[in-house]
């Protein structure tokens, strides 16, 4: 069971109900309710995860409410039927990925912008708004409460934009270099749980090609801080994550230093599905991600989950191997 996974799962739950009148009040507490990043789990009851920190925003905004003629509750509940916990926090992480979807592609617009006219005013233009994204990415990672996987798009691509606006130093500098296989092997390898396609797919490609006895552990995708001999993959600050508009899957082929044709298609698909931006278009995308959709509705446990798109990946490496034969 991956680490964590164990703890029941507490939740504040504000129920309410707005006047019909002002309409300005109903998008005021709307717009309350998205920046202290609550989910709505039904149309007029919204969930935060249960601390004090929560309690203390729900609290505000349900005087609020009362204060403007409506009517408001406030309990702390745990999920017995209907939606589960994961299915809960699979909303929160929803709505954060959509929060970064927003700022990802403002960032993909900027980069072809500074390609496409690389002048020191727009240089200087650029600078600004990159200001503007770290703030928006700050603020939405502080709602982010388990760590949703938009956030490493996201932060791959302020990076290489921040490289793009230092000229000098982006003439010279070059994606790392492959490591040396020994630096991979008997390595405790690290990922957040309630994994999905690139950690999946990262995960077959450790055992498969890198290390077949490798171990990999599952932990909270928030302040966890690594041992000594982990590598953290697909991770916020991880060694192999994402890395410009590349994902983890991608990155971790280029340091294991594997040029195989067939992995390469892999990682289009990969690509194509977790940052959804059709780079690739490749006929066997949505096949794929279908089946991995399935597995993770499937399988709660991340070894579970593990194994079955192993088969999946096994499957598509010898489609690719004989398609380039």
């Amino acid at each position: 069971m991956s680490e964590g996974q164990s703890q029941e799962q507490r939740w504040l739950l504000l129920i309410h109900q707005l006047p019909s009148k002002p309409a300005y009040f109903r998008v005021k507490i709307w717009r309350r309710l998205q920046g202290i990043g609550a989910v709505a789990v039904k149309s007029t009851v919204y969930a935060l995860p249960a601390n004090a920190e929560m309690q203390e925003d729900f609290e505000w905004l349900l005087k609020e409410i009362v204060a403007g003629s409506g009517e408001a509750m406030m309990c702390e509940a745990r999920l017995v039927d209907g939606l589960s916990d994961a299915q809960v926090r699979a909303m929160f992480d929803a709505a954060r990925d959509a929060d970064y979807a927003e700022i990802v592609e403002e960032a993909r617009d900027l980069a072809d912008a500074i390609k496409t006219n690389p002048t020191s005013e727009r240089h200087a233009e650029a600078r600004s708004q990159l200001g503007r994204f770290r703030k928006g990415l700050a603020e939405v990672v502080t709602i982010d409460f388990f760590g949703a996987s938009g956030r490493l798009a996201v932060e791959g691509l302020i990076a290489e934009l921040e490289t793009q606006l230092i000229e000098d130093k982006a003439m010279t500098k070059g994606p790392k270099k492959a490591a040396e296989p020994s630096e991979l092997r008997g390595r405790i390898w690290v990922t957040r749980r309630d994994v999905h396609v690139d950690r999946i797919a990262c995960s077959w490609l450790i055992r498969r090609f890198i290390d077949a006895d490798a171990v990999i552990r599952f932990v909270a995708g928030k302040g966890y801080v690594p041992k000594e001999g982990e590598l953290r993959f697909d991770m916020f600050e991880g060694e192999i994550t994402h890395e410009g508009d590349r994902c983890s899957f991608e990155v971790l082929l280029a340091r294991a230093g594997i040029t195989d044709t067939a992995l390469q298609a892999i990682a289009e698909v990969v690509h194509d599905i977790d940052l959804k931006d059709s780079k690739f278009s490749r006929e066997e995308t949505t096949g794929i991600a279908s089946l991995i959709a399935g597995i993770a509705m499937a399988n709660a446990g991340d070894e579970q989950r593990i194994a079955e798109g192993a088969s999946v990946f096994d499957n598509l490496y010898r489609y690719f191997r004989s398609k380039r034969g």
